[in-house]
């Protein structure tokens, strides 16, 4: 009997599993940098727990939030949960909490933009909300501290809206005709980090409306939306500037969302 064949098979299981084997152990047990932290000058890193010596209004509850696993806990390093975002605090420390000798992202978004590079790229288009002017931070919308950092997941939506509506004041309502759109959310329009269409529109023109409001195609030149033929409207410009829709937050004047 020849066993050549199956000794062959043997081997290159064998070879197999010890590659499968390498890659596993590589993806698992090579350590590599996740976040750098932002510098200060001639500081190190003390861990969060000075942090709280005089910060316990915030640390107390920073245990649930989002951030709270930007940290490398001992063994493996300092607890630095506080300085992954703020940077090394021993200046900060012995200067008994001078300013200018740590890092507050609320005064600038740098330190954001060192882990969330994409919303960097969307401050940069061509309309955005004017962080890069100075004029907001990230904090405003955002808090780093406490629970959720991204506002609207889950039974988070009514928080999202309000973070919007503290600001944009005109369109919370309530209305006599309410847009459905709005009660799922702003962000279902709208991209609040920026966006290459006027007034942060996630598309443009009639394409935003049409993803949730049905077309049907009933006949020849029949473009029925809301069981009314649209075929003379949509060449006339977005469903709002056409003069058709232009309460599109609400109306009290009409269920078609005009005012």
């Amino acid at each position: 009997m020849n066993l050549f064949p199956t000794r062959t098979k043997r081997r290159i299981a064998v070879i197999v599993g010890a590659a499968w084997a390498a890659l596993f152990i590589s993806c698992v047990a090579i350590e590599r940098t996740l976040v750098v932290p932002p510098t200060v000058a001639g500081a190190e890193f003390v861990g969060s727990g000075e942090c709280a010596q005089c910060h316990d209004n915030i640390t107390s509850g920073f245990h649930d939030a989002t951030h709270a696993r930007l940290s490398a806990a001992p063994p493996h390093g300092t607890d630095i949960g506080c300085e992954a975002c703020h940077g090394p605090g021993s200046v900060h420390v012995r200067g008994g909490g001078e300013a200018g000798t740590i890092v507050n992202p609320a005064r600038s978004p740098e330190a954001c933009f060192q882990c969330h590079l994409d919303k960097r790229g969307e401050f940069h288009l061509p309309h955005g909300h004017p962080l890069l002017a100075g004029e907001m931070t990230c904090t405003d919308c955002h808090d780093p501290h406490r629970g959720e950092s991204v506002l609207g997941g889950g039974t988070q939506l009514a928080s999202a809206n309000e973070t919007c509506l503290r600001c944009h004041q005109a369109q919370r309502g309530p209305f006599v005709f309410a847009h459905e759109a709005v009660q799922e959310g702003c962000v279902t329009c709208h991209n609040p980090h920026g966006s290459v269409n006027e007034k942060m529109l996630k598309a443009r023109n009639q394409a935003l409306c049409l993803q949730c409001h049905f077309q049907q195609q009933a006949g020849a030149g029949q473009l029925l939306i809301g069981g009314v033929n649209h075929q003379p409207f949509v060449t006339r410009g977005t469903c709002w500037t056409a003069g058709c829709h232009e309460a599109v937050h609400g109306s009290h004047a009409s269920s078609s969302l005009r005012f």
